[in-house]
Parts: C-alpha cells; sequence; structure tokens
C-alpha cells in the first residue's frame, strides 16, 4: 500500500468537487462513503479497516481530477470498487504465522491445576459458585445456563457478564502469582 502518500489540500478539494458542487453536500458524501467503506471492509474481517478505507480514499483522490472527466454515475460506486482492489491486495498478503502453541507438560499441567484449585479456594463462596456455574456449560447450553444464573441471582445479563469477567480476572492474576512463586 501506499502509505507514504499524503492526502494534499489539492487533490481533497478535487475529490470533494467531484463528490458535489455544494461543498457541504460533498463533505457529508463523503463521509457516508468513508463509513460505508469502513463497514464493508469490517465485515469482510478487516482488523484495518478504517486503514484501508483511508488508503482507498487517498487513491482515489490522487485520480480524481482524472477520472472525473470520463466517470459516468455515482462516485460512491467507484470508491467502492477501488475499496474492493485494496482489499484484495491486503488479503493476498500472507501474515506471518504466529509459532505454533507448545503443549504444556503434564507437571506443567498438575501445577496449574493445583494453582487454579487453591485460587478457587481464596474466593468467596458466592464468588466461587458464581464463576463455576457460569463456565460450566458448553455451546447452546451455555447461553440458557447464563439466562438461569442471571435470572437466580436477580440481575441482568449484562451484570453477570461483568461479575463473571471480574471473577476471572481476579483468579487469573492469583495464578499467575502462584505459577511465578513455583517457579
Amino acid at each position: 500500500m501506499k502509505k507514504n502518500w499524503v492526502l494534499s489540500q489539492e487533490f481533497f478539494d478535487a475529490l470533494l468537487d467531484w463528490l458535489d458542487p455544494d461543498r457541504e453536500l460533498a463533505g457529508k458524501k463523503y463521509e457516508d462513503i468513508r463509513r460505508r467503506l469502513i463497514k464493508i471492509l469490517a465485515s469482510r474481517g478487516c482488523y484495518d479497516a478504517e486503514d484501508l478505507a483511508d488508503e482507498t480514499i487517498n487513491r482515489v483522490a490522487s485520480k480524481a481530477a482524472e477520472v472525473r472527466s470520463s466517470y459516468q454515475g455515482d462516485p460512491a460506486l467507484y470508491f467502492y470498487g477501488v475499496g474492493n482492489r485494496v482489499y484484495q491486495e491486503q488479503s493476498r498478503k500472507k501474515p506471518e504465522a504466529p509459532p505454533p502453541p507448545v503443549p504444556p507438560d503434564a507437571a506443567t499441567l498438575e501445577k496449574q491445576s493445583r494453582c487454579l484449585e487453591s485460587c478457587l479456594a481464596k474466593l468467596s463462596q458466592e464468588n466461587r459458585t458464581l464463576v463455576l456455574q457460569y463456565y460450566w456449560y458448553e455451546k447452546t447450553a451455555r447461553i440458557n445456563g447464563r439466562k438461569r444464573l442471571a435470572k437466580e441471582l436477580g440481575i441482568a445479563s449484562n451484570a453477570l457478564r461483568l461479575r463473571a469477567h471480574r471473577i476471572r480476572a481476579q483468579l487469573l492474576k492469583c495464578v499467575e502469582r502462584c505459577l511465578n512463586s513455583e517457579n
């Protein structure tokens, strides 16, 4: 991608002129196109959708003066076509593969299990029960189990999720401290 190219005022003005003679309408169209590009790219799984949308706009802006005279139709469609090309270029790049995970040996698993049990025992009975029930079920049963748990506790599902997250974060810190102290 042309990351070093910077959109100058001249190119930006040409782009806005192409979008609409009325500067305010052109600005709104520009914002709509950018927002739509981000949505399209994000829906395709791009984690850097905003950067790719900006790259698309930069490319169109660099050609706007030339394209304006020959292109017929809605300029937004031209942006989406260029955005598709930018997306294809990006997806062709092979990201570096992360190293394969190293399966823990039996001793490590035993140590992790001991630390988790110890940390669970340090929780209040209420928090221990909540976190164990929250993570007990799998797949579809998980949703129903969590709804039931929220209802039993008399709290909203979001409040349950936050509470479980806080307890899990507390457990994680405790387990990490335990593992580090055993080394």
